[in-house]
Parts: C-alpha cells; sequence; structure tokens
C-alpha cells in the first residue's frame, strides 16, 4: 500500500475516487464543498433528498457525478461538527477504510485528513489514517488451504495536507506510520501463529531473518547450555517441563553513537501456556499461544527500528520458553534459584511470566541502559481492572512511566498507571525463599510488578502489562499489533520529536 501527502483542492485534478466528509444535518465540510462545487451542487442535491444525514459511521457511494473528475465519491458521516474530535476522526477513517476495501477502488484522494481535529495536527492525523488502513489491510491466510480471501483492490492513498507546508511534516509521519504498521504486521503474525509453530526456536528464527535484512542489527541466541552457564534458573524452570527447547534472544539496533546507552525492551515469550502442573481451564486455552504477544510486541518494534533507521541505540530481549506440565516439570512449592541470586517459592506454576522476565530483567543490568521497558500478557487481573482499552504501566522511575503515558495518549494506543507502593510487597512474602512468585488475589497486576521491581533496582525502569490489549477474543479473534505504537512512539518522542 503506498501513501503520499499532497496540498490541492479536490475536483480539480483527476481522481479515480474522493473520500469527503458530511457532517449531521447534512452540513458538508469544506472539501466535500468543494466537491459541490465541481459538480454543480450535486452533492447538496442528493442530500436533500435524504440519502444520508451526516451520523458517524455512515458511508454513500456517488457514482459518474456531472462536472467532475472523479469516477466516484466516498461520502463520510463525521457527526456533530462542535463533537469532531480524536474519537469521530478515527472512527469516521475506519468507516472509511471499511467502505473502500469493499469497493474496486485502487487510487484514493482521502481529504478526511484536511478535517480540523482539535489539539491534532497533519502529522497526527496521518499517522492515524495509515494505521487503520493498514489495520483493514491485514490479513492472516498462513494456514487456510482452501480458496483464500480475496486481496482489496486499494493501493494507493493520498492524504489532503490542506496547506502547502504540511506536506513535509506529512510525509515524515507516514514513513513513521508505515514503519510502525510493519511491526505490527509481524508482531500480529508471530501472535497469530499456532503453539506448534511459533515456538521459541522459531521466535528466534525470526529474530535471524531480521538481522539478515538489516545491517543495523546485532543477534545473539542463548540456547538452554548457555543459560545454564549463566545461571538463569527461574527462565530454565519454566521450560522444564516442555519437550520444546527455551531460548534467550538479544537483538540489537545500533543506530546512535556507540557511546549512547541503549533503550533496552524486554519481551515476555511463553508461546504456549498451559499453566504447568498448575492446569489451567480448558475453555480458550487455545488463546494460550497469544502469551509471547510482548516477545511478538518487542521483534515488531526492532522491524520498525530497523526500516526506518531509527538514529538511536535499541535492545530488544526476549525470554522465550513454552510451559507445560510433564514430569520434568517445576511443581507447586519448588524453590528455584535466578539469575539475581535471589531464590524464588513456585506457588503457582501459571505464575511463570514473571519468572522468565526476572532473569531477563537481571541479564540487561550489564547492557548499562537508558531505560529498560518490559512487555508482557502478565496477569488476567489486568483484564478486570482496565478491561481492553488499556495496558497498565507501572515502574520505579515517575519521569519513564509519564513518557509511556504519554505516548500512549499520543497515539491512543492508551496505558494507565497502577501503584507500585511498597506496601504490596508484604504479599510476596515466603516462609522458605526470598519471594514467592505470587502475591494472592488483591492486587494482582500490582503485586506481580512488585515481583519484577525486586530485579531492577539498578536501573529506571517500567512495566507494561498488555493482557487486556494484545488480541481480541469472540468473531474478530486476533492479535492486535498492541503496543507497537505507543512504544514506537515512546521512541520518537526520545528522540526530541
Amino acid at each position: 500500500m503506498e501513501f503520499s501527502v499532497q496540498s490541492g483542492i479536490p475536483g480539480t485534478q483527476p481522481s479515480p475516487c474522493i473520500v469527503a466528509g458530511v457532517f449531521e444535518r447534512r452540513k458538508l465540510s469544506a472539501a466535500a464543498k468543494a466537491v459541490d462545487r465541481a459538480t454543480d451542487g450535486a452533492l447538496t442535491a442528493l442530500l436533500k433528498r435524504g440519502d444520508m444525514d451526516g451520523e458517524r459511521g455512515q458511508t454513500l457511494w456517488l457514482h459518474h457525478l456531472p462536472g467532475t473528475v472523479a469516477e466516484r465519491v466516498l461520502l463520510v458521516g463525521l457527526g456533530k461538527e462542535k463533537e469532531f474530535g480524536e474519537a469521530p476522526f478515527r472512527e469516521a477513517t475506519a468507516a472509511m477504510t471499511r467502505a473502500l476495501l469493499q469497493s474496486g477502488a485502487e487510487r484514493v484522494h482521502n481529504t478526511l485528513t484536511e478535517l480540523p481535529v482539535k489539539g491534532r495536527d497533519l502529522p497526527w492525523k496521518a499517522f492515524q489514517t495509515v494505521l487503520a488502513v493498514e489495520d483493514g489491510l491485514y490479513r492472516f491466510d498462513e494456514f487456510r488451504t482452501g480458496k483464500k480471501r480475496p486481496r482489496p483492490a486499494l493501493k494507493q492513498m493520498i492524504l489532503e495536507a490542506g496547506d502547502e507546508d504540511q506536506v513535509a511534516p506529512g510525509e515524515r509521519a507516514v514513513a513513521r506510520a508505515r514503519a510502525t504498521a510493519a511491526g505490527m504486521g509481524l508482531t500480529r503474525d508471530l501472535a497469530n501463529r499456532p503453539g506448534n509453530v511459533c515456538t521459541p526456536v522459531h521466535l528466534a528464527e525470526e529474530a535471524k531473518a531480521l538481522k539478515k535484512a538489516s545491517k543495523d542489527l546485532k543477534l545473539e541466541v542463548l540456547d538452554e547450555e548457555a543459560m545454564e552457564k549463566e545461571g538463569m534458573g527461574a527462565l530454565l524452570a519454566v521450560g522444564r517441563g516442555s519437550e520444546q527447547p527455551p531460548r534467550f534472544i538479544i537483538l540489537q539496533h545500533r543506530g546512535g553513537d556507540k557511546g549512547d546507552k541503549p533503550v533496552v525492551l524486554v519481551g515476555k515469550g511463553i508461546t504456549f501456556d498451559s499453566g504447568g502442573i498448575s492446569l489451567k481451564p480448558g475453555e480458550a486455552m487455545d488463546e494460550m499461544k497469544y502469551d509471547m504477544g510482548g516477545a511478538a510486541a518487542v521483534l515488531g518494534v526492532m522491524k520498525a527500528c530497523a526500516e526506518l533507521q531509527l538514529p538511536m541505540n535499541v535492545v530488544g530481549v526476549i525470554a522465550a520458553a513454552e510451559n507445560m506440565p510433564d514430569g520434568r516439570a517445576t511443581r507447586p512449592g519448588d524453590i528455584i534459584k535466578t539469575l539475581s541470586g535471589q531464590t524464588v517459592e513456585i506457588l503457582n506454576t501459571d505464575a511463570e511470566g514473571r519468572l522468565v522476565l526476572c532473569d531477563a530483567l537481571t541479564y540487561v543490568e550489564r547492557l548499562e541502559p537508558a531505560a529498560v521497558v518490559d512487555m508482557a500478557t502478565l496477569t488476567g487481573a489486568c483484564i478486570i481492572a482496565l478491561g481492553h482499552q488499556a495496558s497498565a504501566v507501572l515502574g520505579n522511575d515517575t519521569t519513564l512511566v509519564q513518557e509511556l503515558l504519554s505516548a500512549g495518549q499520543e497515539t491512543l494506543d492508551r496505558a494507565w498507571e497502577l501503584p507500585l507502593w511498597d506496601e504490596y510487597q508484604e504479599q510476596l512474602k515466603s516462609n522458605f525463599a526470598d519471594m514467592a512468585n505470587i502475591g494472592g488475589r488483591p492486587a494482582g497486576t500490582i503485586t506481580a510488578a512488585c515481583f519484577l521491581s525486586r530485579f531492577t533496582r539498578k536501573y529506571k525502569w517500567a512495566h507494561l502489562d498488555i493482557a487486556g490489549v494484545a488480541w481480541k477474543s469472540g468473531k474478530e479473534k486476533g492479535a492486535t499489533g498492541r503496543p507497537v505504537p505507543l512504544v514506537m512512539q515512546f521512541l520518537f518522542n526520545r528522540l526530541g520529536d
């Protein structure tokens, strides 16, 4: 899919398709008024007949209008003009995308990006538009043997800038959005693959493919023997019950100066989570292939960084294992020794994500990071607390947490801060080890982060619990690609722009 940004008056240049907005009570947007003038009032006449009122999400196709050089015009309902903001803009863009993907339109002039959105500029609107269109274009047909879903005809979209001086910033936003969308696509592909395909070794192979495609990437993969030598007892304990060997992946993007401290991204890579000996219920257990959503997002971000040749140093670290029950599996009551030297009493083998992460968070100390952000489908409690709208963010550095919150607000891939008070640490006390791996039902998301915080005292750290946002269930079942947009914006902001 190609995107470009230009400034011009709709209807005065040849276009196979023009997209324009209509507010409630049949009020034409500025671009729609230009098309109306070029068609001798055809839009006004059609709307007066009641074909469209302009309610949010409405769409109306118009073909071969008199006096226009456009073969077809797509009108999109915008809702009330006074209420038009971020959410209505995204809703209108999604409605436009659905209509376009069901049509034969190959090249489109989209004027919705010219609409005023309070507090948002053209680059923001261009970024959101690219993500929405690419989301609509996404298909996962790797395992379909019959007739695959037809590919949409849409191949090119021109985004209206309004003013000529907005073209260059718009093009820059488009480039960033395309790379972000590519990272989201990889994230979704990896997470959507079944557990018998997307194993820890498969994640390592995907990292190798990324390295091969970019000269800016450096890769190291630790196997079981190497992890034993390191002393990664927690990660190895989780993978012990599976025939699929665990892997520890370090992928470095070297886009900044050699002496610059890197931003380190850590991903939970449980490629299938049965719960281990603390076996999960059978209902919806198939969705536990998504328990590597954090690892998939790390690889997606690294792909985007490489495509953009982002001028900063970023390291992606993935702790990958499969959590299965067999005679070698870790038992409730077992005590393990982590890479940090601290011991953990395993009270529940289904609280395994924090175990693979704790060794990863200890390992990254040697990278002397500027900041560490881990992302993990860590707790069901996060879904209870925040639903499927926001990730939870907790951390030991207020500024870092605020950076993530701001990036989420900018991209609408939102996060919400939960407290990390010392009082919650009490729930992790163990009679037999330095700590237990669970703290009971109360504040489950917080106590999981409290556990991780014990391995992050030597650097600035934040934790993203993405359990509620990494995938959808039901009829729309599938990976979302989140929180790639949030993390990419976080990196862009760190560059100072």
